[in-house]
């Protein structure tokens, strides 16, 4: 059975990049882990593709929607813009 079609390679493969998203901040690394995440879930759940490339576009798919669920939900609303009223050496 080839590795990409374990659960668990894709839930340590989530941890993994969950911990460079909190070593390196900017919402990089989370869209990534929450599709591996997802795609773990998948695959535990009995969901799998047929190949190699069928679950790399899977994934692909599933962190982009996740990368542009948090650009929405944590990103600045249209039309604001962040002003600075104080100083770091106030």
């Amino acid at each position: 059975m080839p590795l990409w079609t374990e659960w668990w390679v894709w839930m340590s493969g989530a941890l993994i990049l969950a911990t460079l998203e909190v070593l390196i901040p900017g919402y990089i690394f989370l869209g990534f882990a929450i599709g591996a995440g997802v795609m773990g879930l998948l695959i535990l759940l009995g969901v799998s593709a047929t190949g190699l490339a069928l679950t790399l576009v899977i994934f692909a798919i599933l962190s982009l929607v996740s990368y542009l669920a948090m650009r929405k939900y944590f990103g600045l609303k249209t039309g604001q813009v962040k002003i600075w009223d104080t100083d770091v050496n106030d």
